[in-house]
């Protein structure tokens, strides 16, 4: 399966969150924005990062896709 992290991306602009106070807020880096960019692998501890500094759940952020519809 692959994941997608549009919903991140969308949450994001609803409040208004740059990816550098996502950063900051997070305590994560610039390498975590790029792999969520391109939907690569990111660490169980980063999205749970990311949820903290959003005040969201993990389905707020991610899906999972079918292999046949991974997004390139």
């Amino acid at each position: 399966m692959a994941v997608s992290y549009k919903k991140l991306f969308h949450l994001m602009i609803d409040n208004g969150m740059t990816n550098a106070e996502l950063m900051e807020k997070g305590g994560f880096s610039a390498n975590i924005i790029t792999r969520l960019k391109r939907n690569h692998y990111v660490s169980l501890d980063s999205i749970e990062k990311i949820c903290k500094a959003l005040n969201c759940g993990v389905d707020d952020i991610l899906e999972f896709l079918p292999d046949n519809m991974e997004e390139k």
